[in-house]
């Protein structure tokens, strides 16, 4: 495939779908390759239209490959901290229960507690007593 340069935009050459060479991948290509750019600054632009009428043109950044550098993997201490994280931003401040979703950061209170019920810790409890009545 011959890559299609349509211009420049920003001092860097502008592909369109499916016209850049294959050795230039966007951010999201990057990830899924195992790849991050690594501080390296994009060197093309891919620039493309939708369909749908209300979205415009995209423009992405393409980032060489053989620039890349590989994606780091947090340690085991860097995990744990994420995911105690992401549990704090699950609990709800009122009835401390994990909700299993993002409490709003507006209230910090869960659905429930919002409307002024407590949460059931277990979803479980109101099912079964549905099943025995």
């Amino acid at each position: 495939m011959v890559a299609l340069c349509r211009g420049h935009r920003e001092g860097l050459p502008v592909f369109g779908w499916g016209e850049a060479p294959s050795t230039l991948l966007t951010r999201t290509q990057l990830r899924e390759a195992g790849l991050r750019p690594g501080g390296a600054d994009p060197v093309a632009l891919l620039v493309f239209r939708h369909f749908k009428p209300y979205a415009h043109e995209t423009v992405t950044e393409l980032f060489s490959v053989h620039r890349a550098k590989e994606r780091r993997v947090p340690s085991p201490a860097q995990r744990a901290a994420i995911a105690a994280a992401l549990r704090a931003r699950r609990t709800c401040r009122t009835c401390r229960v994990d909700v299993g979703y993002y409490v709003p950061t507006s209230t910090g209170e869960c659905w429930s507690c919002e409307g002024g019920e407590l949460a059931d810790p277990d979803p479980m409890t109101e099912l079964a007593t549905e099943v025995a009545a």
